[in-house]
């Protein structure tokens, strides 16, 4: 997730506080094109400037998906991690929405909040985040979702990481 680093109690008096925003993004044609070829949607709404034209969106809009998948990227620089951690997965989310269409050329970051920090069993950590992300100079977020990710204890067993 990040290179950030606190100790353990640190970042569980951070629960409940809106982190530092991440950078801002841009979200152009090429990236949204780009997203199209990798999923097989292409939906003209995406892809096709020409036809959007005439679509409720005015233009070409990003795939909700292609604004989830940048999370990992955008939570890099916002949230610390346990001093003590080795890798971060993600574990899956709660739930996902995407209130507000991206526009082709807009430029998005994502604000994190902790929402909880527990250690479910030895040589693990779980975050939930609540994640807004926003579009710059509009009012609706493009996605709100409840992320979940497991931080491993570098020290821990095999066996302790697996449980």
């Amino acid at each position: 997730m990040t290179a950030l680093r606190v100790s353990p109690d640190e970042l569980r008096a951070m629960v409940g506080k809106e982190l530092e925003p991440s950078e801002w993004e841009l979200i152009d044609q090429a990236r949204i094109d780009a997203f199209a070829e990798v999923t097989g949607d292409r939906q003209f709404i995406h892809i096709d400037q020409e036809k959007a034209k005439d679509s409720p969106f005015g233009g070409t809009v990003a795939h909700g998906l292609l604004i989830l998948s940048l999370l990992p990227g955008l939570i890099e620089k916002s949230v610390p991690i346990p001093s003590d951690v080795g890798v971060t997965v993600n574990y899956g989310y709660n739930k996902i929405r995407f209130p507000s269409p991206v526009r082709n050329g807009k430029r998005v970051r994502a604000k994190f909040v902790i929402s909880e920090f527990s250690v479910p069993s030895a040589g693990r950590y779980q975050l939930i985040f609540t994640v807004t992300v926003e579009i710059e100079g509009e009012s609706k977020p493009a996605l709100v979702a409840e992320w979940i990710g497991i931080c491993l204890v570098d020290n821990a067993t095999e066996e302790e990481n697996r449980a």
